[in-house]
């Protein structure tokens, strides 16, 4: 009899297109008493680590030509903990705030709205769509969304690039994938080397933000690859989720309206082995980053996009930028997680939309390259926040909602320390066993725009 874990880590790994008797060698253990909730977030949070953990294993194996029989242990309390990262990371002993002041539910005339305004651009455009000063603060924005209606807000701050979503009922988007697959025209493809872990020699391109992407690509490198992440010049990432998500990769800066940077880029896109996005579809093809062009110039790539409402959803959603907050928001999890039917709505214990997808995104690229490895070319995966909404909504076994959060005020040995450029970081451990980054997060922009160089001919892959 199977438990709704192992449903869910075989829902999951056979989305990912992994062969199900492999699940076997997953167990878990150690209940938690985390992630308690009225919808199984406990159930998504250790499936989505295991199966990044097994895409891992199987990489390896493959890639070492032995025998896929290693265990696979997930401590269920370590992956509650690592879906808590950015709420237990602390610089110089001070906790980072997660949301800013603007930030949060709102009740409008007609019912809530949830806004995102922890970008200084985007409280900016929140306040110019409310005709508010750039002075505002929390009493006035609520004055002003009380006398409006919701769904008008939601027009309105979307069309001056802002976000707001109107707080919706279950039911109220349609059904999306966990993840779609397509494979790339590539007759032939690198074969990776022998290894100890299963990225060593795997070059990562990241252009992601906030949790979710940079959950995935923060997971690929703790597994070995170098993993170089870009953001704009003119706009890096806010310090404290680059402090929380940056260990064990290196961080750049480029403009990509400028011609050498772009030239910059489009060398680094040609020479990886996975590119990793994490913007609004067709955000990023005018930079010659579409799939299409990507695998033009290199087909054996893996190439895994994110984006917030669905490749496929309807229209003006799929266009939209979102973040987890917003999705909970706007497909009914935030009207179903409320405490009382006319109160203010709820919220999931962890922005588990973000970090199930971020595991997810590694899953799927450890599945590709495991692929590619048996000569099977490259391939595109796509993610989108709202397509794990739908999936802790209506694909996953019920569990029970009780929590007891005493583990958050002595969290033991979940919690490491390093100094780093930002500081002294207390953060939550990797929930991969033994596994460790190789190093600390880097400044936004602190590091060349170039990969690193291989420590020896073992695990590069060819062409590169």
């Amino acid at each position: 009899m199977t438990s709704p874990r192992d449903h869910a880590l075989g829902h999951a790994w056979a989305a990912l297109g992994g062969d199900p008797d492999l699940t076997r060698l997953v167990s878990f253990h150690r209940p938690t008493p985390l992630l308690g909730a009225r919808l199984p977030v406990r159930t998504l949070a250790t499936a989505t680590v295991a199966a990044a953990a097994l895409g891992a294993v199987a990489l390896l194996a493959t890639r070492n030509g032995d025998a896929l029989n290693e265990a696979v242990p997930i401590d269920r309390t370590a992956v509650a903990m690592a879906f808590l990262s950015e709420r237990q990371l602390r610089i110089d002993g001070a906790p980072v705030p997660t949301f800013a002041p603007l930030s949060g539910f709102w009740r409008t005339a007609d019912g809530w709205v949830r806004t995102h305004a922890n970008y200084p651009h985007h409280r900016a455009r929140l306040l110019a769509a409310l005709a508010l000063p750039e002075s505002a603060g929390p009493e006035l924005l609520a004055a002003e969304l009380a006398r409006r209606e919701a769904a008008a807000v939601e027009q309105a701050v979307y069309a001056a690039g802002g976000l707001a979503v109107a707080v919706a009922p279950p039911g109220a988007h349609g059904p999306l994938p966990l993840v779609q697959r397509t494979r790339s025209d590539a007759p032939s493809a690198p074969v990776l080397g022998r290894a100890i872990r299963p990225l060593e020699g795997v070059r990562v391109l990241d252009l992601t933000r906030v949790i979710a992407g940079p959950v995935a690509t923060r997971t690929l490198g703790l597994l070995g690859a170098d993993v170089l992440r870009i953001d704009p010049r003119h706009r890096p990432e806010e310090p404290g989720a680059q402090a929380d998500t940056g260990f064990g990769k290196r961080s750049a800066l480029l403009d990509l309206a400028a011609p050498a940077d772009r030239d910059l880029l489009d060398g680094l896109a040609a020479t990886a082995d996975v590119v990793v996005t994490g913007y609004r579809p067709r955000a990023l093809d005018r930079f010659g980053l579409s799939p299409e062009a990507l695998f033009s110039r290199r087909p054996e790539l893996v190439v895994a996009q994110l984006c917030a409402w669905g490749w496929d959803a309807p229209e003006p959603w799929r266009g939209r930028r979102g973040f987890d907050s917003l999705v909970q928001a706007g497909v009914g999890i935030a009207a179903l997680e409320a405490d009382k039917p006319d109160g203010p709505p709820g919220v999931l214990p962890a922005q588990a939309l973000d970090h199930g997808t971020g595991y997810l995104i590694a899953a799927g690229v450890l599945r590709a390259l495991t692929d590619r490895q048996r000569g099977l070319g490259g391939a595109l995966l796509r993610y989108s926040l709202a397509g794990t909404a739908h999936w802790l909504m209506h694909g996953l076994d019920p569990e029970p909602a009780g929590a007891d959060e005493a583990l958050l005020r002595s969290p033991g040995g979940y919690l490491a320390e390093t100094d780093s450029a930002f500081g002294r970081l207390r953060y939550v451990r990797p929930p991969f066993g033994t596994e460790v980054w190789s190093r600390p997060p880097s400044l936004p922009g602190a590091d060349e725009p170039r990969w690193l160089p291989p420590a020896d001919d073992s695990g590069v892959s060819a062409g590169t």
